[in-house]
C-alpha cells in the first residue's frame, strides 16, 4: 500500500479528508513516529483483505517498503468513514503479541435439532509469535456441539503451538449451546420486565410530584 509523508496536523487535515485521503501515523519500537497520508479507497480495500493481523508492505514516498500491521482504525461518528489509521512497524525476527479472530463454521446440531441457543464467549484469541507466523484467523467447526453439555474450548484450536503461543488457558470456553427457555421461565422473565417497568414508572411519577411540590412551595414563598 502506498503512503506519503504528512506535514498537516489538527484541523488542517479536514480538507484532505474531503479529497479522499486518510491521515495516518507509523510507529514501532526503535523508530520515530511518522505522520502519513494514505488513499481512502486503497486503504479500505487492503484493510478488508488483511485485517489487523496480516503483514502488509507499506511503501512510503515511493521509496522504502516497510512491513507493518494495521494496528488501530478510527471512524467518523457521522459518516462511518475511516478518519485515522495507525500502522505498527514490525521486525520480522522479533515475536509480537496480537489477537487472532475466531470464525465458527457450520451450525451446531444442538441448535438445529433441539432448538438451543448458541452462546459465543470469545471472538478473538491473543497470541505471541513471529510476524510471519500470525494466522489470519482460527476456524472452528460447530459440529461438535451436539448436546447442551458440549463445549468448544481454546484447547480445541488447531495450530502449531511451537510457532504460535496462545496467551489464554486451554479450558476457556469459546462457545456452547444453552437449552431453550421453558414456558415457565419465559413467563417469569416477562413478569420481571413488567415489574421493572412499573418501578421505573413509579420513580418517575414520584419525581414529578416532588418537582411540582417544590415549584408550589417556591411560588408561595415569593
Amino acid at each position: 500500500m502506498q503512503a506519503f509523508t504528512r506535514e498537516e496536523t489538527g484541523k488542517k487535515v479536514k480538507k484532505y479528508r474531503q479529497q479522499g485521503k486518510i491521515p495516518a501515523v507509523l510507529y514501532g519500537r526503535g523508530t520515530d513516529n511518522i505522520n502519513l497520508w494514505v488513499d481512502q479507497s486503497e486503504f479500505k480495500k487492503t484493510f478488508r483483505e488483511a485485517g489487523e493481523n496480516t503483514i502488509i508492505d507499506l511503501v512510503v514516498d515511493k521509496k522504502k517498503s516497510i512491513p507493518v500491521l494495521i494496528h488501530e482504525v478510527q471512524y467518523d461518528n457521522l459518516t462511518g468513514e475511516v478518519s485515522h489509521a495507525d500502522f505498527f512497524q514490525v521486525r520480522m525476527d522479533e515475536k509480537i503479541e496480537t489477537e487472532v479472530p475466531l470464525e465458527l463454521i457450520g451450525e451446531a446440531p444442538a441448535v438445529k435439532e433441539q432448538g438451543g441457543v448458541l452462546v459465543v464467549n470469545i471472538n478473538e484469541v491473543p497470541v505471541r509469535c513471529l510476524p510471519s507466523d500470525i494466522p489470519a484467523k482460527f476456524e472452528l467447526s460447530l459440529d461438535g456441539l451436539k448436546t447442551f453439555e458440549d463445549r468448544i474450548l481454546v484447547g480445541d484450536i488447531k495450530v502449531d503451538r511451537k510457532k504460535v503461543e496462545i496467551l489464554m488457558e486451554d479450558d476457556n470456553i469459546i462457545a456452547l449451546v444453552s437449552p431453550p427457555r421453558s414456558e415457565a421461565e419465559l413467563e417469569a422473565l416477562e413478569e420481571k420486565v413488567e415489574e421493572d417497568v412499573s418501578q421505573v414508572s413509579g420513580v418517575e411519577e414520584e419525581k414529578e410530584e416532588n418537582q411540582e411540590a417544590a415549584e408550589t412551595a417556591k411560588s408561595e414563598n415569593q
